[in-house]
């Protein structure tokens, strides 16, 4: 099930969030999940990486929490980088710290698509966006070239200093 989405409605979400918590952060900097936790750092968004397996550790200079239940502190969006399947597991913790954390959204990767987290999060009141990056949306909705990896560091045309 492919949802459209408003270029206005996506860019009011990324326009009205601050703070997002990112469930499936990996510490490995080839991963889709660091690459967009990093560029969205770098454009002023605080992103708190989430995932049990690193609690503890660091990120990009932002402490690894194991659950959404232990972030301290509120944050806006939770970015879910987990497949389908786990995402309704994501929803509901997400659902039922909503009022007390200040979650508004839930936003789901691309080919990350679960028709019932939606259905929950938009029941409680959640707006929703699936199989959609932020990080694509942002550089897309916002003219740059840099979401498709130029400026980024990791690609260049630069030679090399040995």
């Amino acid at each position: 099930m492919t949802e459209t989405y408003k270029d206005a409605d996506i860019l009011r979400i990324l326009r009205s969030v601050t703070t997002i918590a990112l469930v499936g952060a990996s510490a490995k900097w080839q991963r889709p999940s660091f690459f967009a936790m990093k560029y969205l750092q770098a454009k002023g968004y605080r992103v708190i990486p989430v995932n049990p397996g690193l609690a503890g550790q660091e990120i990009l200079g932002e402490t690894v929490y194991g659950s959404l239940a232990d972030v301290p502190g509120p944050f806006e969006m939770v970015d879910i980088f987990r497949n389908s399947g786990a995402a309704l597991g994501v929803t509901q913790e997400a659902v039922a710290l909503a009022e007390d954390k200040g979650i508004r959204v839930i936003w789901m990767q691309l080919g990350v698509v679960n028709a019932e987290a939606a259905a929950l999060a938009r029941e409680a009141g959640l707006e929703v966006v699936m199989d959609r990056c932020p990080k694509i949306e942002f550089g897309r909705l916002n003219a740059e070239l840099s979401w498709g990896g130029f400026d980024s560091e990791v690609i260049t045309a630069r030679r090399r200093r040995v």
